[in-house]
């Protein structure tokens, strides 16, 4: 199964980090499971915020009622930044390196040519199997890499599989 197929383009947020001579053979947006902890936060200051205003009810909490209101409206524009940065964050293979877009204002990207992979593995959580998302683990030879970890990456079996198949070209199962 292709996760994506050569017909599709990339985002231009993703688009102009491809070099002329490669194409991208995978794309996949970060696992929606990288949200989980800022939506707790955000229901979690709701109900507290909700517990505060009955409990400080009168006339005396009023002031303590705004603080409570503005913090938590604090917490709810935290979570639309992180919902938009997920909306821009990209693990993409092409056929000579993996890349991994991510950051709203300051655009980061790191990258691992495929030429220097010695290693890969991916690693589950309980929760990451509950949920269907991963996390890659690259290495190099004795190198620093930009790129050594990938986490909340879907699909991670399908992916690895995909990756080991680029990594190690002409393995055909039925040559023995």
């Amino acid at each position: 199964m292709r996760l994506v197929t050569h017909g599709d383009s990339a985002p231009s947020s993703v688009n102009r980090y491809l070099l002329p001579h490669e194409h991208q053979v995978i794309m996949v947006r970060r696992h929606p499971a990288i949200l989980l902890r800022p939506v707790a936060e955000v229901f979690g200051g709701l109900i507290l915020a909700g517990l505060l205003s009955r409990w400080l009810g009168g006339s005396v909490g009023g002031q303590a009622l705004v603080v409570v209101w503005w913090a938590w409206l604090l917490l709810l524009i935290r979570f639309v930044w992180k919902v938009a940065e997920w909306s821009v964050d990209y693990f993409v293979v092409t056929s000579k390196r993996m890349l991994l877009t991510y950051g709203l204002i300051t655009r980061k990207v790191a990258m691992m040519p495929l030429g220097k992979v010695t290693d890969m593995s991916f690693q589950r959580s309980v929760l990451g199997r509950m949920l269907g998302y991963g996390e890659f683990v690259l290495e190099s030879a004795g190198q620093d890499q930009a790129l050594s970890t990938v986490n909340y990456l879907p699909y991670p079996e399908t992916l690895y599989l995909e990756v080991c198949q680029m990594l190690f070209p002409g393995a055909d199962p039925g040559d023995d």
